[in-house]
């Protein structure tokens, strides 16, 4: 478990890789597990996404300060994430636009418990489908 709990975490992080085909392995080892392996795999993405978040709050003046970024530009966006950060949080399970959004989330300081309800939502939801399909479509198949 805790293999799973940290592949889930640095997959969720800014860098390269996955953590599905490692989690549907540990389904497939522990079957007694399957609801402590989805709760575990949901915690390390969501974590791992939280220090995407820290990372953007954290380096923003930073990006301020080195014209990365105009302070009109993010007070402009800030605005924006407010009202449509919601949707686009739940849509950090996503490969690819996933990780981006909670680093975009983290520069624009979005609500940090309302991230982190919403990510974990978010990342639940995908492991919960993962697991379904795995417990109740893969038999069918094979």
């Amino acid at each position: 478990m805790i293999t799973l709990f940290f592949i889930c975490l640095g997959s969720a992080t800014l860098l390269p890789g996955g953590s599905e085909a490692y989690f549907l392995y540990q389904l497939h080892e522990s079957p007694s597990l399957i609801y402590l392996s989805l709760f575990i795999a949901s915690l390390g993405n969501t974590l791992g996404s939280f220090i995407n978040y820290l990372l953007g709050k954290y380096l923003r003046d930073f990006a301020i300060q080195k014209t990365y970024f105009k302070k009109k530009s993010i007070e402009k966006a800030t605005i924006f994430f407010e009202k449509y950060g919601f949707i686009s949080l739940l849509l950090s399970w996503t490969p690819i636009f996933g990780d981006p959004i909670t680093f975009v989330a983290g520069i624009l300081r979005y609500s940090w418990w309302k991230f982190l309800l919403i990510v974990f939502v978010a990342k639940f939801v995908r492991y919960g489908v993962l697991m379904y399909l795995y417990t109740k479509v893969a038999p069918i198949v094979f």
